[in-house]
C-alpha cells in the first residue's frame, strides 16, 4: 500500500484548496479511507473518514459544511475539497487507509497505512 498526498500550499482565509491522495497497492472498495491533520504542537486528529461499509462519511465538527471527502476509484485517488478555509485549518494533512474489516473509528489508531503528508497554511 502506498499513499502520496499533494495539493497543499499557502492560501488566504476564505479560500479553497483541493488535496489529492494517489493510492496504489490496494482496492478502495476493500478499505476504509480517511483524512487527518496535525497542527504544530498538537496531536493528529481525524478530519473526515468513511468506513466504506455503510456509505456514510464522518466529518469533524470543525470542518463540517466546509470540507468534502470524495474518491475516484477509476483513478485510485482520494480527495479532500476544502472551502472557506480558516487560519485554524493550518496543519499538515494526511490521507490514511485500513482494511475495512479492521476499521474501528476515525482516530489515528483506527488506520494502518499513511501518506507522507502535505502542508496547508491559511493566512489571515
Amino acid at each position: 500500500v502506498q499513499l502520496v498526498e499533494s495539493g497543499g500550499g499557502l492560501v488566504q482565509a476564505g479560500g479553497s484548496l483541493r488535496l489529492s491522495c494517489a493510492a496504489s497497492g490496494f482496492t478502495f472498495d476493500d478499505y476504509a479511507i480517511g483524512w487527518f491533520r496535525q497542527a504544530p504542537g498538537k496531536e493528529r486528529e481525524g478530519v473526515s473518514c468513511n468506513s466504506n461499509s455503510d456509505g456514510g462519511t464522518w466529518y469533524a465538527d470543525s470542518v463540517k459544511g466546509r470540507f468534502t471527502m470524495s474518491s475516484d476509484n477509476a483513478k485510485d485517488t482520494l480527495y479532500l475539497q476544502m472551502n472557506s478555509l480558516k487560519p485554524e485549518d493550518t496543519a499538515d494533512y494526511y490521507c490514511a487507509v485500513v482494511a475495512k474489516e479492521d476499521y474501528s473509528d476515525c482516530t489515528i489508531h483506527g488506520y494502518e497505512y499513511w501518506g507522507q503528508g502535505t502542508q496547508v497554511i491559511v493566512s489571515s
